[in-house]
């Protein structure tokens, strides 16, 4: 661990670093979530195996993020585990040109999701570590894998309309490869340091925090809430005659106010409660998914999706802004690893359920998002309570 007095100075560069850095994964995952369905069922795969396969997919993302979390927390240099993943995701890709049937796409899938896993929550610990150590904009950093997933989904979308559900595996392996890439140019911060005022201020070990391990779960049941759009959304619209440019559009939509509220990140955080933020964006998730499944024109669309700032943007700075106020430096990693790991399991429960109910109610199901979303809300509130609210404890 770095002595507090040795804590460099912050590499060169490091905003734009990280912004590329997030980027490039989330670029991929402009492809992953909207058209991997899509893919699947070009493959005549039915809805189950279709929620089968994008379930085990989160499962396996969750079950390897916590461990991956805790390797990157204790090796030398973070950014190694960048580079591994990105190569290996990218022949993950190349094998899905060769895979037709149900058994094989789940297997390399299931390969792609273990070894993809670590990317996103590594990015995501090297920018915490630049907001504590550095004072640098979460939003400013974040906000470009925001605007790297609307524009490859825009791109993919045309591509798909051009020549099929085939060119998918081709646009993942193409945003694997620019995984890679990046992986190189991601600051190199070396091992974690703790300063002396954050580190008394803390519990000995951030990851006992009944509170934080609560809250994260409240966040993440709340959105989970957007599993059934994530499995089916794309694929409701082409059943009720949305072209491919058009469903590229209301994907981009959602993205694009969820780039505005990263932008406007730093003036929310100074002037709207973490927790505030949280409780605003499940109450709006309530509301999104209560109206989704109604006969709804395209741009009655465009407003829900505009939603998506709220039911996604707000929770999630909502509670990086908690983690940056309460985690120790050192067990960054760590404790994004766990976030991924509570959000992949409800959101992979959800993605499963989304599948039983969309094969026998259809769009009507989306009201058991709203639940979720509910639940979500509770949660959150009992973790409230449960948050000490000694300044020394960061309440």
């Amino acid at each position: 661990m770095i002595p507090p007095d040795k804590v460099p100075s912050a590499p060169p560069f490091f905003q734009l670093r990280c912004a590329l850095a997030y980027g490039a994964p989330l670029g991929v995952n402009g492809v992953i979530l909207p058209y991997l369905p899509v893919w699947l069922a070009g493959l005549a795969f039915t809805e189950f195996e279709i929620g089968v396969v994008l379930a085990m997919q989160l499962l396996l993302r969750v079950a390897a993020a916590p461990v991956a979390g805790f390797v990157a927390d204790r090796i030398s240099e973070r950014t190694l585990m960048l580079a591994w993943s990105g190569a290996l995701t990218f022949l993950s890709a190349l094998a899905m040109f060769f895979t037709r049937d149900f058994w094989s796409v789940l297997l390399v899938i299931a390969v792609q999701a273990v070894v993809f896993a670590p990317y996103a929550p590594i990015v995501e610990s090297i920018a915490i570590t630049g907001v504590r150590r550095w004072g640098f904009q979460y939003g400013s950093m974040r906000v470009w894998g925001s605007i790297g997933f609307v524009g490859v989904t825009l791109v993919a979308g045309e591509l798909r309309g051009l020549w099929g559900f085939e060119t998918i595996p081709a646009i993942m392996a193409a945003g694997f490869l620019l995984t890679v890439i990046v992986a190189f140019t991601a600051p190199r911060l070396g091992r974690a340091a703790v300063r002396p005022g954050a580190d008394r201020a803390l519990q000995p070990s951030s990851l006992k925090r009944i509170d934080l391990h609560v809250l994260m779960i409240g966040a993440s049941v709340a959105q989970a809430g957007h599993g059934m759009f994530y499995t089916f959304g794309t694929i409701h619209w082409q059943d009720i005659g949305f072209s491919s440019a058009s469903i590229g559009v209301l994907w981009s939509a959602a993205v694009i106010s969820e780039i505005v509220v990263f932008f406007a990140a730093g003036w929310l955080v100074r002037r709207v409660r973490s927790w505030t933020l949280m409780r605003i964006g499940c109450a709006v998730a309530l509301v999104r998914w209560t109206m989704f499944p109604m006969d709804l024109g395209f741009w009655s669309y465009v407003g829900l999706q505009a939603m998506h700032a709220f039911t996604f943007a707000f929770v999630h700075i909502g509670l990086q802004s908690r983690l940056v106020e309460t985690v120790r430096e050192d067990q960054e990693s760590s404790m994004q690893g766990a976030y991924v790991f509570y959000n992949g399991v409800f959101l992979a429960l959800s993605t499963v359920l989304s599948g039983l109910l969309y094969r026998q109610f259809g769009p009507p199901s989306y009201v058991a998002m709203a639940f979720l979303a509910l639940a979500g809300l509770g949660i959150i509130a009992f973790a409230a309570r449960l948050h000490p609210q000694r300044p020394a404890s960061g309440g």
